[in-house]
């Protein structure tokens, strides 16, 4: 029992002092708290040598506990590397931030940093309440130092990515998307991002290349096909633009703008059937819904249902009147009907605000659709069937460039 008992003191006492020099070299009152635990397991020994009490076994465990177990677990964790100040900090910023003291959290996270510059969760924490109060360019450089400290920080990497495509750095933002890509080339969503920059800066070729790399990791992913038919869609190749548009259809029915995009592509080839009805499910969709109704109307003129058309192009008028009575008044097809559609007397009178949901891509992508639909409506059916066959060419000479790039 002696022995064990001087064992237990040169062992505590020896690990006692070499925490409280630790504390001494890093000016740091965290280890503090590790100090008095160790002092009350040394207590309650000398309480059992110097008054003889045997101590009952919680008690006992408890000495060992806060004496031995306690500050040796603190010194093997310091040696991997896991700082007991840092642990500290961490939750402590998480604690203060919990209860919307950001600005205690960020001093705390700050300190922390000032003592040990290479704390990834400290940079990390702090990039992300820097980025939670809108202050993008401080969250950015703390957001690159925890890259630098965790190279496996994809979510980092893209957030670093989406807050330069914010401050409008669409090149810095490419670059970072691209590294990204390389080190994680199932990130879906970095593809996605990657694919709008690179839409936006009319990169089409480039913007196909992407979509169709991220579509070797996930299929089935509708906004990739949808994305997908969109850069072909501006490069022209509509019948590439098509299989994209109904695959993503078929993943998810319930969202309409590629069933707008067939509809618009199935008039371009002068399918008046398959483009009425994908228009007719269109209208399901708030946003597209006016578009719609306009277009069936211009179909049920070329199909010679006048009192179809007028149906069809008041109810649009009546969903966004703003909108389409412009497009009206610029259309001749409307010309021999015009008398009898109800069009507004003064519409600056029309109350309407109408928040655009589409985004930049599907408005650019429609719009073009519309216009060649415009285009290749007074072409013969010969006409067509040579922009058939030359999209197909082209959707060749693609899978051609595919294949050598898989070599």
């Amino acid at each position: 029992m002696l022995i064990e008992q001087l064992i237990f003191t040169v062992i505590s006492f020896a690990i006692f002092v070499y925490i409280f020099f630790r504390m001494i070299r890093h000016n740091d009152t965290t280890y503090v708290v590790i100090l008095v635990a160790e002092a009350i397991g040394i207590g309650l020994n000398f309480l059992e040598v110097l008054f003889s009490v045997k101590l009952n076994v919680l008690l006992v465990i408890l000495k060992y506990l806060l004496s031995i177990v306690l500050p040796l677990g603190i010194i093997i964790l310091e040696k991997q590397g896991i700082k007991l100040f840092e642990v500290v900090a961490i939750q402590k910023a998480k604690m203060y931030i919990f209860f919307g003291n950001n600005k205690k959290a960020k001093q705390i996270l700050l300190d922390l940093l000032e003592k040990n510059a290479n704390s990834y969760k400290g940079h990390r924490m702090l990039a992300e309440i820097y980025d939670l109060e809108g202050g993008m360019r401080k969250a950015i450089d703390e957001y690159v130092q925890a890259i630098d400290l965790n190279k496996k920080d994809y979510d980092s990497y893209y957030r670093v990515a989406e807050l330069l495509n914010i401050l409008d750095k669409k090149d810095e933002a490419s670059e970072m998307l691209f590294n990204l890509l390389n080190k994680k080339p199932d990130m879906n969503k970095a593809s996605e991002l990657l694919g709008d920059i690179l839409i936006e800066k009319e990169m089409y070729k480039e913007a196909v290349n992407v979509y169709q790399n991220a579509l070797r990791y996930n299929p089935i992913s509708y906004e990739l096909n949808y994305n997908l038919g969109i850069a072909y869609t501006m490069l022209n190749d509509f019948q590439s633009a098509k299989v994209c548009y109904e695959k993503a259809a078929e993943i998810n029915s319930l969202l309409y703008n590629a069933k707008y995009s067939l509809a618009e592509i199935a008039l371009i080839y002068k399918d008046l059937e398959e483009a009425e009805k994908r228009f007719l499910e269109a209208i399901e969709e708030e946003e597209l819904s006016a578009d719609a109704y306009y277009e069936l109307a211009k179909i049920s003129l070329i199909k010679g249902e006048k009192d179809e058309a007028i149906r069809y192009v008041n109810t649009a008028i009546d969903i966004d009147s703003k909108k389409i009575v412009g497009k009206v008044k610029k259309e001749p097809i409307f010309i021999p009907i015009i008398a009898r559609i109800s069009i507004p007397f003064n519409l600056e009178d029309v109350h309407e605000e109408r928040k655009e949901k589409l985004q930049k891509k599907d408005i650019k992508a429609k719009e073009h659709l519309e216009r060649m639909s415009e285009i290749t409506r007074n072409l013969s059916y010969n006409d067509i069937k040579l922009l058939k066959n030359d999209a197909s060419g082209r959707k060749k000479d693609l899978q051609k460039d595919d294949m050598q790039r898989e070599k």
